[in-house]
Parts: structure tokens; sequence; C-alpha cells
């Protein structure tokens, strides 16, 4: 009777699948990171509201750690552009190596304030950067905020600029970070964040940089004692889908997609803003001294990074869009 039941089930299942005109469907989605960081966590989410809105005929599985890519970010890019990825969640620092208009998003305290970087993702400038992904052979379903950067060493709390001299810091594979942290006396060692941990253990980089909940979920807390909150930059997440893909949905999943990508975004930002004391207890709980800059203190390393603008502005190779980006949030 049992089986009898289970099979009229997966009959009526399949026939409703038919009337509705849409067939069950399952796609891949890579994350760089852990389970337990921000953005799987985030990932996850999304997974979840796509299945509530197609009544579980879409799939969207979530495979953390880059381990479908090997953890070659730009090689994820590749993969995705090519097909042999469904879905990536990468960070638009590191899509700055296929178009650097990506890097206006992390000018170093570009933004005061998180709804200033949502407001500029949502915005014209964000939309921008989305169309812009047709031309490497990806659709963007959004842009997601990453929480502010903050920086992690072995030596010493991070007070002003000059505390930084000497410091070989890690950074990702971008030119602004470089120019920044050298312009504050850091060395700074471009680095893909697989091999951070290592790096960080072994003392061939002193420090690191990320928003806070990496150093928690990355286990950085066992080779750093020191944690600056310095909110030195921001940076975002392309949610990112093969366009042949994308386009072999039905207008219902395409739809409920993109509607799931919007709502996670929402999400993950009270999410993040929920666990982020309770992360930083969980650092100093393992070890580590956490220290805050004062708005006095962090005026030294906005001058800074301002003595920089006509650089940045190189990096960027748009000069409309750096003067757009600039103006968007008051700083020109």
């Amino acid at each position: 009777m049992m089986h009898y039941t289970i099979r009229t089930l997966m009959l009526g299942a399949a026939a409703m699948l038919v009337a509705s005109g849409t067939q069950a469907a399952t796609l891949t989605l890579s994350t760089p990171d852990p389970d337990t960081s921000e953005i799987t966590v985030a990932a996850n989410k999304f997974a979840e509201l796509v299945s509530a809105k197609t009544n579980g005929e879409l799939t969207i599985k979530v495979f953390p750690n880059g381990t479908l890519y090997g953890g070659d970010p730009s090689g994820a890019v590749k993969q995705l552009a090519g097909g042999s990825l469904d879905m990536l969640v990468l960070a638009t620092s590191l899509y700055a190596n296929f178009n650097p208009k990506f890097s206006a998003i992390s000018i170093p305290y570009l933004f005061d304030n998180e709804d200033q970087l949502r407001g500029y993702l949502g915005g014209d400038p964000g939309k921008e950067l989305i169309a812009d992904l047709d031309k490497i052979g990806i659709k963007g379903l959004d842009l997601w905020p990453r929480p502010f950067r903050q920086m992690t060493n072995s030596k010493r709390p991070i007070e002003k600029p000059e505390d930084l001299a000497g410091l070989k810091f890690r950074v990702p594979n971008n030119p602004l970070w470089v120019e920044f942290f050298k312009k504050m006396g850091a060395a700074p060692t471009p680095m893909a964040f697989a091999e951070v941990y290592n790096a960080l253990q072994l003392k061939v980089v002193d420090g690191q940089e990320n928003p806070i909940n990496v150093p928690l979920s990355a286990k950085f807390y066992e080779v750093q004692k020191y944690v600056s909150m310095t909110n030195h930059m921001a940076d975002g997440w392309v949610v990112g889908i093969n366009p042949e893909k994308f386009a072999g949905l039905s207008d219902a999943h395409k739809k409920a997609l993109s509607e799931a990508a919007v709502e996670a975004e929402a999400w993950k930002v009270q999410n993040d803003a929920a666990t982020a004391d309770s992360t930083i207890m969980q650092l100093e709980k393992n070890g580590m001294t956490v220290n805050r800059l004062s708005a006095e203190q962090q005026k030294a390393f906005v001058a800074v990074s301002k003595q920089l603008y006509p650089v940045f502005a190189g990096l960027v190779k748009d000069q409309a869009f750096f003067d757009k980006t600039i103006a968007s949030v008051g700083k020109n």
C-alpha cells in the first residue's frame, strides 16, 4: 500500500509538471568560501527561496570553498562563461580582472555606510556593471553587498597608517589593493584566497584584510593575533549564471531566479548585521585582540586614499564611470 501511495504521488507530481509546461531542473552554484561564511549562508538562502518559488521544480545545489573550480577565481569566471559552471557567486574585485570598472566599487573609503553601497550596487552604476557582464559571456542576476573589509595581522593593532609600515599584507589579485596598501607603507602581496591560511601560518605574510566573517569562517584566528576595524574598503558579490543555462529555463523559473536573487540580497544584509557583533565576540573568544578606529583615526586613512584618486581613476580605465561613481556618493 505504501509503495502504491509513493508511486501515485510521484506520478501526480510528474503530471503537474507536464501540465504546467515546466520541467524539473537542477543547477549548481559555486561559492569561494566555507559553509559558515556569509556568502555561502546567503547562497543557501537563495537556493531555499528558488525552491519555494518553483514548488521544488528548480533545485540549486550549493558547493562552497571553490571546490567546483579548484579554487582559481579567474578560472571560475571563464568556466562560467564556457558553461562548465552553471552559477557562480564571486567578489566584484575579482571581476575587475575582466572589466576594470568593477574596481570602482572598492575605492577605499568611498562609501560612508552600507546603505550607500547598496544604493550604488542597485542603482545606475550597478546596472551598468551587470550589463557589462554580457561582454564576457555571463548573465548577471544581481549584485550583493559584502560587509566592509577589516584588517588582521600577527604583529600589532592598526590605529594609524604608519602602523602598516613594513607589514607584508595579502591582498586580492587587484591592482587597486596593491596601490592602496603600498601607499600606506605596507608590502602588498597578491594571492589567491585558497593560499592565505598557509601563508599566514608560515609567516610568508603578516596579515590580510577581509570582511569580519572571513577570519572566523576561515579560522584565521589560529594564525593571527590582531583585528583592526578599519572599514577601509567595500566590495560586492556578482551573482552570475551561464547565459545558455539561463536561456534553457522556463519563463517561470527565470522569474523565480531573478526574484530570489533580490530577496536573498535583502535577507543577507539583515543577516550580516545580525551576526557582526557575535562574530567579533567569537574572534575574541578565540584569542584575538580587537580594536576599533575612532572617526578621528579614520580621517588619516581617508586622507591617504584621496591622494590616490588619480591613480584609482587610471585603474578603473573609464574616466566617465569613475566620475559617475565619485559623484553618486558626493565625494567629488
